[in-house]
């Protein structure tokens, strides 16, 4: 009786293997982080610790953008006007502005350098059949599964179509979008800022906003104080405003630079406030996703901004930092019997279509397979049949390791009528001579020909 062996269960784990799997492999070889092996565009700074997009080299422009204009004004305009106001006011002026740069620069960091709220990738597109996803069915064929590429979903007692994203191989959540920047589903997309190099999503739109909120109030502090120190020039020398301009070129520059930023971050930041009013987002507003119908996830300007500003933050769905899983190798079957031998595993450039030849088989063994037994020759050694089917011949002792690959139209003659072997293949002929001997109706060239001339 046949004794087959099961998979054999694994070993129990105890707190030395635990110790030994959270330092590497059973071989002793360390496993990959997930950081180390994302699929997606982002950079990874401290080991996982810090997460950004791949246009993270923007975020030194930016910074430079900041901080310049902020020492110019601490150097030129604020040190200055340190002995214009009594009880040392003056330094007050200096404190705040680095405070609101630090503050600033936070909320950069927090934007730029953390999860903006990535959907896992899943390993395998989920199963057609729970979502009905069946193809109309053609006559004969087996019916494929496709999956739908939209799923409904009811919030708020509206139907929100949800895609299904082919790289991520999932059915991204509601407001979800795929980056084609990160390369990543990012839940609550609202759009990628090449100033931060991060997407902006769940997860960092309220410090994204308080960013450009910030930096806003920056460019309208300065901007204020280069004019009060051109007024106290103006007042103290009694001069004109441009006299009084060309004397502290600085502050011209400042008020160039904080004029032209204001407009920017001040109408992103007015922007912003109309879309957390109205629960929306820049790729929902830009993509008119809800012009002329109900928005199902606004719930009043009030609620809106609460849910902004003072809800907790999801925490994070990818444990950059954590070890890459491995999967578990189900080792082969083992019989006893000499079925499953060596002989039966072999590499696929070993394997060919139809019946391996045998090599040391005889003159008759190789008449045998290679034409078929009802294949009968008449009275004159002419075929009565040939089949088209014939595709390999086997060589007899002293040709070993020739193969002859016969073409039908070479191998076939069309000779006074009847269809007889052609003798342009010395090898073919040579097998078939051979047979003909065997069984005793081998005539020679010449016997052939003068038969045909009788008749």
């Amino acid at each position: 009786m046949r004794e087959m062996h099961a998979v054999p269960p694994p070993p129990p784990l105890d707190s030395s293997a635990g110790a030994d799997s959270s330092s590497g492999d059973d071989d002793g070889t360390d496993r990959l982080r997930i950081y180390q092996a994302w699929k997606g565009s982002n950079v990874f700074l401290l080991h996982g610790r810090l997460i950004f997009g791949p246009d993270a080299r923007s975020l030194l422009l930016t910074l430079f953008l900041i901080i310049a204009p902020v020492v110019i004004f601490c150097v030129f305009v604020a040190r200055k006007l340190m002995d214009d106001f009594p009880h040392h006011l003056g330094i007050s002026i200096v404190v705040v502005v680095v405070a609101l740069t630090i503050i600033d620069l936070i909320f950069l960091l927090l934007t730029s350098g953390r999860d903006p709220g990535i959907v896992p990738r899943n390993s395998h597109p989920p199963d057609p059949k729970a979502y009905g996803g069946q193809s109309e069915l053609m006559h004969g064929q087996t019916p494929p599964f496709r999956l739908p590429r939209t799923k409904d979903v009811l919030i708020n007692g509206i139907v929100v179509k949800t895609k299904y994203c082919d790289t991520c191989l999932l059915y991204r959540p509601p407001r979800c979008s795929h980056c084609s920047i990160c390369n990543n589903c990012v839940e609550k997309f609202d759009h990628h800022c090449p100033w931060v190099g991060q997407c902006i999503g769940l997860r960092n739109y309220r410090f994204f906003f308080m960013f450009i909120f910030s930096t806003t109030i920056i460019c309208v502090y300065v901007h204020a104080f280069c004019w009060v120190y051109i007024t106290r020039i103006m007042n103290g020398e009694n001069k004109s405003i441009w006299k009084a301009m060309l004397k502290t070129p600085a502050s011209i520059a400042l008020l160039i630079y904080t004029f032209v930023s204001v407009w920017f971050v001040g109408g992103l930041s007015v922007f912003h406030l109309y879309l957390i009013s109205k629960n929306q987002s820049t790729y929902e507003n830009f993509r008119y996703r809800f012009d002329g119908l109900p928005n199902p996830f606004d719930g009043g300007c009030l609620k809106n901004f609460k849910d902004v500003f003072f809800t907790s933050i999801p925490s994070s769905k990818n444990n950059f930092r954590a070890k890459v899983p491995t999967r578990p190798q189900i080792p082969a079957r083992v019989d006893d019997d000499s079925f499953a031998n060596s002989k039966i595993e072999k590499s696929a450039g070993d394997l060919e279509v139809g019946p391996k030849p045998e090599w040391d088989q005889s003159v008759e063994e190789l008449g045998n397979r290679s034409v078929r037994s009802d294949y009968n020759l008449d009275e004159d050694g002419r075929f009565n049949d040939v089949s088209p089917e014939l595709g390999r011949i086997l060589l007899p002792q002293g040709m070993e390791g020739q193969l002859v690959e016969r073409s039908r139209r070479s191998s076939l003659g069309r000779i006074s009528g009847n269809w007889e072997m052609s003798s342009d293949d010395p090898a073919l002929m040579a097998a078939i001579e051979a047979n003909q001997l065997s069984n005793g109706n081998w005539k020679s060239k010449s016997q052939r020909s003068q038969e045909n001339t009788r008749r």
